[in-house]
């Protein structure tokens, strides 16, 4: 895509600095060979970039005068710095006594670049008095949570002009801006990252390569000539079938870049994604003291310093969690999601959690507070969830779950499904997403008269016993399971559980009539089974409610919630259907 190569650029912005120069000088600043540098010349001035006299022309030095530009990406919650990413944008973090967004335009106004546009979206207000204190534009990304920061460089394409593309989350200890760029490039730090699969090449092309590469900084200049072609593709790639990549995508042709690489030495820049790299920038940073970490040292009675490799754990529908080690052992941190307080009793999960403690089906509970619903439990390593297709999987859970229903355990509480429907219907508002949602009720509702004729084995329930909550670990040299998350839990008929794995794992009738035969082991009877039936109809109306609820909160569930809707539906007219086979 260049017109120019990585010699050329350079050489002009040598020419810049020192005007004219002989070609044994010049071969010697840019480190190449004498034939090299005479080629470079002559290409130069055939484009009329320089001089007879190796001076720049007016066109050389207009390349290197024109106005350069910065968009800063800062639209992301950054969930890898949990615990603190609810409290502040990462671009708001505070550093060595700045604010780490501010000391990025600090630089580039140092650097006589002013024009300067921030894409925001998590806790966007927080940004709205940098428009005033430095005369930037903000631009609000209002899809931040579903779609990746490719959505947010595309949303200010049209300001891609000599520009800087800067990630909010950088600090570099020396100002890697100049008002002199004119060649495209992308930064690399001269370090392995086993997250990057990118090096660079003699000819400082960013190549793809099979093993590890060199760490991907994020930062980079793309000057006016390679912004068309940028521009083309954020326009192309934000489809919506590439929600989850970076911006960086849109620099690739095949397997190589068409901007340069710029490599710079790993004390030159931190990037901060997590609350160890924060850390270990800045250890007196005020956003150190963080509530969450101070309870873990209070229950273990130790220093928050001795909390180490605090890790995001992968976002559930309910909670957020993390990993954490302490003294070599590891913990999961359990932190309530958004809404939460409204949908579970956390004295109740605590009662429940206080019943089965002793059956060694569950997850090691450390700490558990009753109020907030904070939960500290022992993590288990070599793990892996129940694999909803495999029929080994299958009848190693139902075999679990059956044994933990002929405990036959009592809590206090229990789980109505036509109340928690009305529940999440009033939390998530008068109007649903769904056109025929009051005619679907209607139906769902009808199916109570014949849930309250058939027999039901009442007792302590899972009521969350998806395929995600059977945990598979090792111990000595043997495989076990564990049941997880027991906050839904309480007193139902045991056959719900079956129906709750089964919309979970969207399954479809064939798979829901196999898993019943396995729990059963093929003695259902057609009476049963239409019963598990009717559950599914009314959990998967129930779990609609929920999502939409969570909809309004911002938390999307995509496919989900339209399956469970789904299931509400076609389960009515499956049950009504085998009614009327029955008579």
């Amino acid at each position: 895509m260049n017109i120019l190569t990585y010699l050329d650029f350079e050489l002009i912005k040598l020419l810049y600095k020192e005007n004219t120069l002989s070609q044994r000088a010049i071969s010697k600043r840019l480190n190449c060979s004498l034939g090299k540098t005479n080629e470079t010349i002559k290409n130069l001035k055939e484009l009329e970039y320089i001089n007879d006299d190796n001076s720049l022309t007016d066109l050389g030095i207009d390349l290197i005068k024109k106005n350069k530009s910065a968009v800063i990406l800062a639209a992301g919650q950054g969930i890898r710095m949990i615990p603190i990413n609810n409290n502040v944008p990462k671009a708001m973090l505070e550093i060595n006594d700045e604010i780490l967004i501010e000391r990025l335009i600090r630089q580039l106004i140092e650097a006589h670049i002013n024009d300067i546009t921030i894409v925001v979206g998590f806790m966007k207000e927080e940004f709205d008095y940098l428009i005033d204190k430095y005369n930037v534009k903000l631009v609000v990304n209002r899809e931040y949570q579903e779609k990746n920061n490719l959505h947010s460089l595309n949303l200010v394409k049209d300001k891609i002009n000599n520009t800087y593309i800067i990630p909010g989350d950088l600090y570099f200890y020396e100002n890697p801006f100049l008002n002199n760029e004119i060649q495209s490039w992308y930064m690399l730090e001269n370090r392995i990252s086993k997250h990057s699969n990118v090096t660079c090449n003699t000819k400082n092309e960013i190549v793809k390569v099979k093993d590890d590469g060199l760490k991907m900084i994020g930062l980079s200049f793309i000057n006016q000539h390679d912004s068309l072609y940028l521009k083309e593709r954020l326009e192309c790639l934000d489809d919506g079938m590439h929600d989850s990549c970076f911006w960086e995508e849109t620099l690739y042709q095949k397997n190589k870049m068409f901007i340069y690489g710029k490599i710079v030495d790993t004390s030159y820049v931190d990037e901060i994604n997590t609350y160890e790299e924060l850390r270990n920038v800045d250890d007196h940073s005020a956003h150190l003291n963080n509530e969450t970490l101070s309870l873990i040292a209070d229950v273990f009675k130790i220093n928050v310093e001795q909390i180490k490799n605090i890790k995001s754990l992968k976002k559930g529908m309910t909670n957020r969690s993390f990993l954490f080690e302490i003294n070599h052992d590891k913990y999961i941190m359990r932190i309530p999601g958004e809404g939460t307080d409204q949908l579970i009793n956390r004295k109740e999960e605590y009662e429940v959690y206080q019943v089965i403690k002793d059956l060694n089906i569950s997850d090691e509970v450390i700490y558990m507070n009753p109020q907030n619903g904070y939960k500290i439990t022992k993590y288990l390593d070599d793990t892996r969830v129940c694999n909803q297709d495999n029929d080994e999987d299958l009848i190693k859970c139902m075999k679990l779950l059956k044994e933990f229903h002929n405990q036959d355990l009592k809590v206090e509480h229990e789980f109505d499904v036509f109340e928690k429907m009305e529940f999440y219907e009033n939390l998530r508002g008068p109007k649903s997403l769904y056109k025929d949602y009051k005619q679907t009720k209607e139906k769902v509702l009808s199916l109570k008269k014949i849930i309250d004729q058939l027999p039901k084995e009442w007792k302590l329930c899972h009521i969350d016993a998806n395929c995600d909550n059977f945990l598979f670990y090792r111990e000595n040299n043997e495989e076990r399971i564990k049941l997880i998350d027991w906050e839904y839990a309480a007193m139902q008929d045991a056959h719900l559980d079956i129906a709750m794995f089964c919309i979970y794992s969207m399954y479809d009738r064939k798979q829901i009539d196999h898993l019943i035969d396995i729990y059963f082991e093929n003695k259902c009877d057609q009476q049963t089974r239409i019963k598990i039936y009717c559950y599914i109809s009314m959990c998967g109306l129930l779990w609609s409610n929920w999502c939409e609820y969570k909809y309004t909160l911002g938390v999307e569930f995509g496919e989900y919630s339209l399956a469970q809707y789904r299931f509400a539906k076609d389960y009515y007219n499956i049950v009504i259907e085998e009614m009327g086979n029955m008579k």
